[in-house]
């Protein structure tokens, strides 16, 4: 019988801290594990009445392990280290090492600002890596979450750039997704690249500059519509 969130929270298992619609966490000793939901833990929503059944859910935990690698290969951008990826029983598994810090999130204004300006040279760095084909580094074609939610299709299959490429984004980047060392302030580690990869580098939006999730906020402009279209813009045609 499907669980609601809460019953699920409930009943975690040892070394598991948190479970979502999507995902359980694991922390392991110097460990972090994420893993995707088996169709047999999806949850029921109370209130809608249906059970949520998470989109490319084992596709961006591949996409992460990926993201991580070329990233931890390409720069000296701080993120965790991968240990292990693979699929099991339906579902896939993401080991890295466990990153100790605070989220950037709870820091005060002072000091996000001072945070801030090491993290736009990062993204700065990042932004520097570039690829000919739009997409992830794993090869799954995955778009950031507020463009997702305009869509039904997750089957993409984008063009080859014949310019210089598109630079790597990571797509997700809120406060929440930048871990800080509490006494230096340094950035200790930026974490959650499901959605990363070759893009416009105006899809890397800064949300990073304000408290709250990866979507347009408080009045702030919504591009999904205009880079929606770029995305249909630039499929390879099926003949």
């Amino acid at each position: 019988m499907p669980l609601t969130n809460k019953m699920a929270n409930a009943q975690r298992e040892q070394n598991c801290f948190a479970i979502t619609a999507e995902r359980k966490y694991y922390h392991v000793n110097n460990s972090f594990i994420k893993r995707s939901l088996r169709p047999s833990e999806w949850q029921i929503s109370p209130s809608k009445g249906t059970i949520h059944v998470p989109r490319l859910s084992i596709e961006r935990i591949l996409n992460e392990a990926a993201a991580l690698t070329y990233v931890k290969e390409n720069s000296t951008i701080p993120v965790p280290t991968l240990h292990a990826c693979f699929e099991d029983d339906q579902s896939a598994c993401l080991v890295t090492s466990y990153v100790d810090g605070v989220s950037m999130s709870a820091l005060n204004d002072e000091e996000k600002a001072f945070v801030a300006r090491e993290l736009e040279y990062h993204v700065s760095s990042l932004h520097a890596l570039r690829g000919p084909r739009l997409g992830g580094a794993s090869g799954h074609v995955i778009l950031p979450y507020r463009m997702s939610q305009k869509t039904f299709r997750d089957d993409w299959e984008l063009r080859t750039s014949s310019s210089a490429g598109y630079p790597f984004c990571h797509n997700d980047l809120s406060q929440q997704n930048v871990i800080v060392d509490p006494d230096t302030l340094k950035i200790a580690a930026i974490i959650d690249w499901e959605y990363a990869g070759f893009f416009p580098e105006e899809f890397d939006v800064p949300f990073y500059r304000r408290l709250g999730p990866s979507v347009a906020i408080n009045g702030e402009e919504d591009d999904t519509d205009k880079f929606m279209q770029f995305v249909k813009d630039h499929q390879v045609m099926q003949i």
